[in-house]
């Protein structure tokens, strides 16, 4: 059967393993360990692994005679040694559709050596819980990047009402599945770290730090002269190649009736992206960019046709 990623489980919810319980059974013979974390990821096969370790703190014990069970769902099952020796043991659960976490305990049988004769042991542990989480982050595509750079977030549970947080600044955030994310990293204060967040569905998900970068860029033609209904190219150039995503630049200007043009995205590894600008009702004015390093402006004159 597919085993559950705990591995991947541990870099979500590290908190999780830092507490797992250890719990001291009757007659300082055995000790068992939960290994499993309370909270777990879900998967699409709905297979989760379990696992304890069942160690003899006797060397009276029989180890060949060691049988971890495991009672989940009021149904007793064996579990297999998670390896050719080792006091790992585990077993593969298939939680019903629906579900949303299992309660379980574990059983353990020994023989235990008492000199004229040897007899069978049969001990508890507590009972445990595991909750099945469908809305999780796994990792952001990056950890730093200039204003502008667009970063995927991968996770699970997304929906299209979620918005990606800069400790409290909103960004530009783009839906792509309920497993990917990505937005745009906002106009900021660069050489900082940031606390990044996912915030929609009534929850909000920690995703992390994330550094904003300084980086400028240049525009040309330095004015535009243009008239009513034509067009006139404006190229953006930066000093390094896009990241993975594009990079986008804001702009804005104080005669949006004058004024028409598309969004401005450098693209994915390319230092320039060139766009045209389509003039509108007469009028005089600038076009407005903020980056990172700093604002510039290109003046604007609108003439009738």
């Amino acid at each position: 059967m597919q085993k559950t990623p705990f591995l991947h489980a541990s870099r979500f919810f590290p908190a999780l393993f830092a507490a797992l319980m250890l719990l001291i059974l009757a007659g300082c013979n055995f000790t068992i360990t939960n290994l499993t974390p309370d909270t777990v990821p879900q998967n699409p096969s709905q297979i989760y692994t379990i696992t304890g370790s069942f160690h003899p703190d006797s060397n009276r014990i029989d180890r060949a005679s060691i049988q971890p069970r495991i009672v989940i769902d009021g149904q007793s099952y064996k579990m297999t040694r998670a390896g050719v020796a080792g006091d790992i043991w585990e077993f593969d659960y298939q939680i019903p559709a629906g579900r949303t976490g299992a309660s379980y305990y574990f059983i353990c049988n020994y023989t235990l050596d008492g000199g004229d004769r040897a007899s069978s042991n049969e001990i508890y542990s507590e009972l445990q819980t595991m909750k099945i989480v469908g809305r999780y982050v796994l990792r952001p595509e990056a950890t730093r990047a200039p204003v502008g750079s667009r970063v995927s977030v991968l996770g699970a549970g997304f929906t299209p009402t979620d918005v990606v947080y800069f400790d409290q600044t909103p960004t530009r955030t783009i839906f792509e599945s309920p497993s990917s994310i990505s937005f745009f990293v906002p106009n900021v204060e660069p050489g900082r770290n940031f606390k990044l967040s996912v915030s929609g569905a009534g929850q909000t998900l920690d995703v992390g730090t994330f550094r904003v970068d300084a980086i400028s860029f240049q525009v040309t033609p330095s004015a535009l002269i243009i008239r009513a209904g034509e067009q006139q190219a404006v190229t953006f150039t930066i000093p390094t190649a896009a990241p993975a995503g594009g990079m986008l630049i804001e702009v804005n200007t104080d005669v949006p009736q004058s004024v028409i043009m598309p969004e401005v995205i450098v693209p994915s590894g390319q230092t320039s992206v060139t766009v045209p600008v389509q003039g509108g009702k007469p009028g005089m004015g600038s076009l407005f960019f903020k980056s990172s390093a700093g604002e510039s402006s290109v003046s604007v004159t609108v003439t009738g046709k």
